[in-house]
């Protein structure tokens, strides 16, 4: 068969001498149709008989014939060749893949075919220059009568046939430049070179890619024609997308040997350039790695406006002038982006990104963040499947450490983590998260911050979130309400899971912080604290309540002011955490009075049981005298009042005393209230220290009727 095939070539082997006497005028002026070879037909036919036109015609047939069988033979071992190049392209190309037998494939290829036929008789055949792979030298003979539609070499036609055992990866990268040499100097593309060229990137999409981008790196005219022929086949442009990809993630330059040994790097802007030309013509392409082209795009808008070198800025400059594209790349990569948007029909988000000044706020380095978070919500309103998909391909970057741009990065998933499935993904998402925790950076504080809440609604998670509640009970003292609030969240979500218990270190440390929170000015911060002193109560272990009683104890004087707070809420869930605490600390007495809501009663049965903590409770009381809610300094006065019986004559009533007449003197307008109580204070203090050590009130009346005798 390989003998039969060589005997076609001997027209292209030697000058053959024609006879004088043949003139073009006894030339057939029609081809005969190309039929195939019967067995001993081709070997009895004479060289010389048959036109030297119509036979390089022939041959060309069937050369394109064999093509076709040999395509059928060497996909496998194509595949493999390929992927010897880059090895991530395998995993792009583990997406959602359209098969080449699929119907649209065919069709395809099928209407190539017809036209490839019905025109191969008619085409003008031209020798194009070929560059020498090993001595960089130019051979051929050109045609400069007319301006034929190119084709592929002829001797690069010969070599392939010739040697059907070397590998065709290695004519490939001279393959591409020849094309791309002789589409120079044409206008058009004609059916049956463009079929070439998806056939060749189909077969070997690494290397037609990337000597492409070598060769023609800012996409001029001829390459654009190319590139435009490879989009126009659907399943071509599936196997030429992964590659473009993993240029574009490789900032600045993509560094890759070709076939042909070229190993000049590739800039990542010039796949970018590529994308952007393509777009409109490969819909469902652009479907298949709509996740993967965002991430991409994204990325190339993010590091564009952050860091640009000089030599990518020098070959922006000139992609600029071939193209008339925006001064800055970010603007070009934020075109890109709403190209892409629009071919996946979200014209409605990306007019709202518009009138919201979104992708303006994108393109300035300190505000990126934000306009990420915006494009985030707006996409997820219309497709959360894209959006898990962006979510995963974002967990790739931000897994990387030495990741210095992650800021817009982060801002994106954390809006889009809902729609990831957590059960695949959960230690990488705890991991990123815990460590943007301890970031120094506020903005990556707040939102690992957030996203954590987003993690602890979901049980399963909220489970793998205990190992963080360490470091996070050190952010409660964080003097910024928004973070402590976003921190109490997180542990609240995580405890409304009834099979999680607290350990008794955590319980106590978690214990005492918010006790503290219980007079924070944000009222949603002690809304949050109240309730969550509760659930620690409730979900504490067995062996960690004895060591929790002692601060259980210290916030009964707090939450008894609380319960008269202006804010009916906080009011409200002060006298429910109250309830929690009297139950815990087993005082059925306590509780009972806070059930019918008698609560100086309760402060009343508190200071009588709790003598030895009495001067404990009076200076728990003090700070409430700088409140800057009068009902609050009033229930401090009176619970003062009434533990101060307990320290009659003491030297820590005479303290407490003082400290108070300080306290209201601060007061720059004091109430009818707070000066009563200071002649009150004023006439204890006054009493001898030998009378008040021996004398006793006769009654809790005698204390009492002052305060009465005020009151409006």
């Amino acid at each position: 068969m390989a003998g039969r095939f060589l005997g076609l070539f001997k027209v292209f082997r030697g000058k053959k001498k024609k006879s004088p006497g043949v003139s073009p005028a006894q030339q057939p002026k029609e081809l005969d149709p190309f039929h195939p070879m019967q067995d001993g037909a081709a070997t009895d036919q004479s060289q010389e008989q048959e036109p030297t036109r119509g036979s390089f015609r022939r041959t060309l047939k069937m050369f394109r014939k064999f093509l076709r069988i040999r395509r059928r033979n060497s996909n496998t071992t194509a595949a493999k060749s390929t992927a010897k190049h880059d090895s991530r392209v395998t995993e792009l190309q583990a997406e959602p893949h359209v098969s080449p037998d699929s119907p649209e494939c065919s069709n395809e290829s099928g209407t190539a075919r017809n036209d490839d036929r019905a025109k191969a008789d008619t085409a003008v055949t031209e020798e194009m220059a070929i560059p020498n792979v090993d001595t960089r030298e130019t051979r051929g003979i050109a045609n400069t009568d007319t301006a034929p539609t190119a084709t592929l070499s002829q001797e690069l036609i010969l070599d392939y046939f010739k040697n059907p055992f070397v590998s065709p990866q290695q004519h490939v990268p001279a393959m591409v430049k020849s094309i791309h040499q002789s589409l120079e100097s044409h206008v058009t593309v004609d059916a049956r070179l463009r079929t070439d060229i998806r056939r060749l990137a189909g077969e070997h999409p690494a290397d037609v890619v990337l000597t492409l981008l070598h060769c023609a790196p800012t996409c001029d005219r001829a390459a654009a024609k190319m590139w435009t022929a490879i989009a126009s086949s659907g399943p071509t442009v599936e196997k030429v997308l992964p590659i473009l990809l993993c240029v574009m993630k490789d900032w600045p330059v993509h560094s890759i040997c070709t076939s042909d040994g070229d190993n000049k790097d590739i800039f990542a802007l010039a796949a970018t350039l590529v994308i952007w030309l393509i777009v409109p013509q490969c819909h469902k392409a652009m479907i298949l790695y709509s996740s993967h082209l965002f991430v991409a795009l994204l990325f190339h808008i993010v590091i564009t406006t952050q860091e640009m070198p000089e030599e990518v800025d020098n070959f922006w400059r000139a992609c600029q002038e071939q193209h008339r594209l925006p001064c800055k790349p970010n603007r070009f990569a934020v075109q890109a982006m709403k190209a892409l948007l629009f071919c996946l029909q979200y014209e409605p988000e990306v007019m709202a990104m518009e009138r919201k000044h979104g992708w303006d706020t994108l393109l300035c380095a300190d505000t990126q963040h934000y306009a990420a978070g915006l494009l985030a919500r707006e996409m997820r309103r219309v497709s959360l499947s894209l959006c898990s998909g962006i979510a995963r391909r974002l967990l790739g970057q931000l897994s990387r450490e030495e990741l210095r741009w992650d800021l817009p990065f982060l801002a994106f998933l954390v809006e889009v983590l809902d729609c990831l499935d957590l059960t695949k993904c959960a230690d990488s998402i705890i991991e990123i998260m815990s460590r943007h925790v301890q970031d120094k950076c506020r903005e990556r504080h707040h939102l690992a911050l957030r996203g954590l809440v987003v993690l602890s609604k979901d049980p399963s998670m909220a489970r793998k979130m205990c190992s963080l509640s360490q470091s996070l009970l050190e952010l409660l003292r964080d003097a910024d309400g928004e973070v402590v609030g976003t921190i109490l969240r997180v542990f609240t979500n995580v405890l409304q899971d009834k099979d999680i218990l607290i350990s008794s270190t955590t319980a106590l440390k978690l214990a005492k912080a918010l006790l503290e929170l219980f007079d924070n000015d944000n009222g949603h911060v002690q809304l949050l604290s109240l309730d969550l002193f509760c659930k620690v109560m409730e979900l504490v272990v067995d062996e960690g309540k004895k060591p929790l009683n002692s601060t259980v104890c210290q916030s009964l004087p707090p939450l008894l002011f609380h319960c008269h707070d202006e804010n009916r809420r906080v009011a409200e869930a002060s006298r429910e955490t109250l309830h929690c605490a009297a139950k815990f600390l087993k005082r059925k007495n306590l509780v009972q009075l806070v059930k019918t809501e008698k609560l100086w009663q309760f402060a009343e049965r508190l200071v009588a049981e709790d003598r030895s903590r009495a001067a404990e409770h009076l200076r728990q009381a003090l700070p409430y005298l700088d409140s800057p809610q009068e009902p609050l300094r009033e229930a401090a006065i009176r619970f003062i009042v009434l533990a101060g019986r307990s320290l009659r004559g003491q030297k820590e009533e005479l303290q407490v005393i003082s400290e108070a007449l300080q306290a209201l003197r601060r007061d720059d307008s004091p109430s009818q209230t707070n000066t009563g109580d200071q002649e009150i204070f004023n006439g204890r203090a006054a009493e001898p220290r030998s009378s008040a050590a021996s004398e006793e009130p006769a009654s809790l009346q005698d204390l009492q009727m002052p305060w009465k005798m005020r009151l409006p």
